[in-house]
């Protein structure tokens, strides 16, 4: 109905449930850092549920939004699956070697469109140099698309991170 609170998908079909795979994610990363193994200086609990685990603090400053971000990165499922790395070692020892892509150090804008909106969370939140963890709920990276390989719909991420500079 023209009056009804409800969103309304315009193409048809659900409407993503962005606050309702938030909650869910948030506690499938709760139990996730109950038992993983990740070592850290401190950890970063943004209120967009966005985890971010400093490893090595760099010496740089922190972006701004517009900034040009300069890292290495290696994507994982909660399950420890590579699915995604800038890094052709990394590619070649978890047998997701693409011989048509180019590997190198992958850059973004801050608050572009060339990353996942999580990417921004966690790099706003880290000083260039260092290293770490961003975990991302879902909503904040692919969301309920089945069209990324190797990650399936409403993914919670992992992602090893080094956040080499910016411009």
């Amino acid at each position: 109905s023209f009056w009804s609170c409800t969103p309304r998908n315009p193409f048809g079909g659900p409407v993503y449930d962005f606050t309702g795979n938030l909650k869910r994610d948030s506690l499938l990363i709760a139990d996730f850092l109950k038992t993983a193994p990740i070592d850290s200086l401190y950890r970063i609990h943004d209120a967009s549920g966005v985890v971010i685990i400093v490893q090595e603090e760099g010496n740089g400053i922190k972006p701004s939004v517009g900034n040009l971000i300069y890292c290495n990165y290696t994507g994982r499922l909660l399950d420890g699956i590579v699915f995604d790395t800038n890094s052709e070692s990394v590619a070649r020892e978890n047998d997701i070697y693409d011989e048509n892509r180019q590997y190198r150090i992958f850059q973004f804008s801050l608050g572009g469109s060339e990353a996942i909106r999580g990417f921004d969370v966690g790099f706003r939140n880290l000083k260039s140099g260092s290293k770490g963890v961003l975990i991302i709920p879902s909503p904040w990276a692919y969301q309920d698309r089945t069209t990324v390989e190797r990650v399936p719909a409403n993914s919670v991420l992992v992602f090893d991170v080094e956040f080499l500079g910016l411009d």
